[in-house]
């Protein structure tokens, strides 16, 4: 419960439309952008260490769930120089986030799904560091997302080039 509360009380709000908002958002993207697609993605190669994809919808639960607790900390903190470039930094890499699942899934276009990636990689180091600049908790929240993608990354890559 400590690691919610910033300033005195908890305020349970702003902590479950942080947390909602990536988390729903995500859903329905990943409802949206995989619909009618499975059987596809099926018959794609995929490198030997790619997970089952039950694997997928946990593991984002739970990143998403962790990102919104990180943005409501960094949101709950009095206003400092980095807390709107820090809020604005999340926002766009969570657009970007769900960008890659149509990228990859709905329009099969994994180069540039891998290409966004990186870029979207890239936002969320940013954001991380821009969290850890108004609150370091919130900082440290961030690296878990950052190593998945990492991984993700790595996946993307390697299904692309199998399947060229």
């Amino acid at each position: 419960m400590e690691l919610l509360k910033v300033y005195g009380e908890l305020d349970w709000k702003k902590l479950t439309r942080n947390v909602l908002i990536p988390v729903v958002g995500g859903s329905i993207i990943g409802f949206l952008a995989n619909r009618n697609t499975q059987k596809q993605y099926a018959k794609l190669k995929k490198p030997s260490f790619s997970p089952p994809g039950a694997t997928f919808p946990f593991a984002w639960t739970a990143l998403y769930t962790i990102m919104g607790v990180a943005n409501y900390r960094v949101e709950m903190k009095q206003p400092s120089q980095w807390k709107d470039t820090a809020i604005s930094l999340y926002d766009v890499q969570l657009g970007l986030n769900f960008l890659w699942s149509f990228l990859f899934f709905k329009w099969n276009l994994r180069g540039t799904a891998l290409i966004e990636m990186t870029i979207l990689l890239g936002a969320i180091a940013m954001t991380a560091y821009e969290f850890n600049q108004a609150d370091r908790i919130a900082g440290g929240l961030m690296v878990p997302y950052i190593g998945w993608v990492m991984f993700a990354l790595v996946l993307n890559y390697s299904t692309w080039k199998l399947n060229k």
